[in-house]
Formats: structure tokens, C-alpha cells, sequence
């Protein structure tokens, strides 16, 4: 029997502000997320978490919902329908968070209490990063690697311009461009330090060092997290058609005095106002579920800067969630790189 491990980012139990610490506690504490030598991280993650779980617990309260946590919501809905639809073919399906409730340890030991003899990890991230999808892996190889009898494990790749998760963001676009009809469309993706993604160029020469670094894929930018993010960029335009002037692509969610992947969200919201954009789409393609990032960094925050610099409205495109085309992807993708 297969076992389909799904794997998302986590969230904390509740919105109150201890939870939120523990979360960031454990989320910052990685060393792919701040790649800094323990000293310093312990260092940082101690100032960080004096001020940090209020002001990220105040954001949490404006998105929770009655069933809990939108992002655990949706990344259990989409293992469900997952689920339904694999066990036609003798899979089963778990879900596990590299940050809090499920674990990726408690996933993959109840796909073994379930009778798996080999399993596909899908890490639910497009573009790769260390500090997401690399962190996500080594996790699992930690888990599986000390049992005598090692499950097979097969991963599932960055998916950044698969077809189906592009037309999945498509599908689920195109009506709302044409109720709301937008003057321009913004690719917000999550950002990453400057640092990580020179760390992921083994030529050490290519990544940042021009401004056209991002236009291709090649040799030393393909595990470069910006340069996938172009990539998805380049295949949404292509499938919607848009033409040249009418959409950006930024980065949001930095943190900290390090310099971070630019152009940034919050910086390019209020150039776009200025500008004279009045109705603004904004797509967040590194997110597959909707989540503190989407719904309140730019659904409430990011909305509120665009108008108060002289925009009339924001729409964010919502996520894929457990939308049909996306559940139908995630099943196709899963097994392609199963065994035969």
C-alpha cells in the first residue's frame, strides 16, 4: 500500500498569544529559517519573542474562523477530498505540519500503523526554499532514517509551472477578473533573505548578480527560489493572456535588518497607487491555502496601504485551497513520481 504525505507550513493552536509563541518559537528555532550559527539565532529568537506573538496574535484574531485556523482548515479539506479520491487507486493520505499540530513524526506513524510500505512525500510548497521545502524533507529523513526497516520514499518536486497548478490558479482567477475587472495584477510571492537564495546558486556567481538573473531557468539558478517564482509568474501571464504593462511581481513578509529578495510588497503597493492603479488583483502563487500571509498581510493590510496611497480597491485572488482542479493536480502529481 502507498501512503501520500502531504505536508504544509503549521499554525499555531490557537490565536492567544502563548500559542503563537510556541509556534514561533519552533519555527524559528530551525536552522534553514534563520541560518545563523545557535548562538546568535538563540540571541535573536529571545528578542524576537518578547514583542513578536503579541503583534502576530493581534493578526491571527482578524482571520480565525469558528472551524480554527484558515490555513489548517483548508490543508485538512484538501487531504480529505485527496484522500476520497486515492483510496480509489489503494492510497491513503495523511497530513503533517513542520511547525506544530499534526507532526510530520505523528503523519508518518499513523501512514505505518496503517499498513504502508512505501510513501510519497509532497511538500505543498511550488517554488523551492530550504527553509520550506528543504526543512520539510530533512524532517521526514530524520523521522524515517533510524527504523531498521526504512519505508521507501519518493518526493514529489517543486511544482512551480506544472500545468495543472497553473490552470488551477487560472480557473479559479478568470471569473473574478471579470466581476471586478482590475487596471493591473501583482504576483506577491513570500520573500527570503538575499542570503538563501545566493546559498542555492553552486556557481556562487549567477544569483542576484544581474538584474535579468531571473528570466531563465538554467543550470545554476534551478533551485533558486526567486528565479522559480518568475518562472510561475511567466506561465500565469502566459495562460491568462496579460499583457506586459499590466501586472508586477513583488515579495512581502520580511523580517528583520538583513536585506531581503527584492522588489518588496510593501514598497511596490503604494509605487502602484502612485501610479495611478485604481483596482488592483493581487495573486500569492508560493501559498496553495490561504493563510495569515494572504488573508491578513495583503486581504486587510495590504488593501489598507494601496487605498490610503490613493487606490480604490484590492482583491486577492484566493488560494487553491481544495478547489477541484487543484485536488485533481495534487492526485496526478503524487502519482507520477510513485513506483509502477
Amino acid at each position: 500500500m502507498i501512503g501520500l504525505l502531504l505536508i504544509n507550513l503549521g499554525t499555531p493552536d490557537d490565536p492567544e498569544a502563548g500559542s503563537v509563541r510556541e509556534y514561533l518559537r519552533e519555527f524559528l528555532n530551525d536552522p534553514r529559517v534563520l541560518d545563523i550559527n545557535p548562538l546568535g539565532r538563540a540571541a535573536l529568537l529571545n528578542v524576537i519573542l518578547r514583542t513578536r506573538p503579541k503583534k502576530s496574535s493581534n493578526a491571527y484574531k482578524q482571520i480565525w474562523t469558528r472551524e480554527g485556523s484558515p490555513l489548517m482548515v483548508h490543508s485538512r479539506a484538501l487531504t480529505t477530498k485527496v484522500g476520497e479520491q486515492m483510496a480509489n487507486h489503494g492510497w491513503v493520505v495523511e497530513l503533517g505540519m513542520r511547525y506544530g499540530q499534526p507532526s510530520i513524526e505523528s503523519a508518518i506513524d499513523n501512514l505505518i500503523d496503517r499498513g504502508v510500505d512505501q510513501i510519497v512525500v509532497f511538500p505543498l510548497y511550488p517554488q523551492y526554499a530550504a527553509s520550506s521545502t528543504g526543512t520539510a524533507l530533512e524532517e521526514v529523513y530524520r523521522i524515517c532514517a533510524p527504523a531498521w526497516n526504512v519505508v521507501p520514499l519518493y518526493v514529489v518536486p517543486p511544482f512551480y509551472r506544472d500545468p495543472g497548478f497553473i490552470d488551477s490558479f487560472a480557473n479559479i482567477s478568470r471569473p473574478l477578473f471579470e466581476t471586478f475587472k482590475p487596471d493591473h495584477i501583482l504576483f506577491s510571492y513570500h520573500g527570503l533573505p538575499e542570503r538563501h537564495v545566493q546559498k542555492s546558486d553552486p556557481s556562487g556567481s549567477h544569483c542576484l548578480a544581474d538584474p535579468n538573473c531571473c528570466d531563465h531557468i538554467v543550470a545554476d539558478n534551478k533551485h533558486c527560489y526567486r528565479a522559480q517564482c518568475y518562472a510561475t509568474t511567466r506561465a500565469l501571464v502566459s495562460k491568462l493572456n496579460l499583457e506586459t504593462n499590466n501586472f508586477s511581481v513583488s515579495f512581502q513578509s520580511r523580517l528583520g535588518r538583513t536585506p531581503w529578495i527584492k522588489p518588496h510588497t510593501d514598497v511596490t503597493l503604494p509605487e502602484l497607487a502612485a501610479a495611478g492603479i485604481k483596482r488592483l488583483a493581487v495573486f500569492c502563487p508560493s501559498f496553495v491555502a490561504d493563510c495569515l500571509e494572504t488573508l491578513e498581510e495583503i486581504a486587510i493590510r495590504g488593501a489598507e496601504q494601496f487605498q490610503t496611497h490613493g487606490g480604490e480597491a484590492l482583491m486577492l485572488v484566493p488560494s487553491l485551497n481544495s478547489s477541484e482542479r487543484w485536488v485533481e493536480t495534487v492526485c496526478t502529481l503524487a502519482q507520477q513520481v510513485a513506483p509502477k
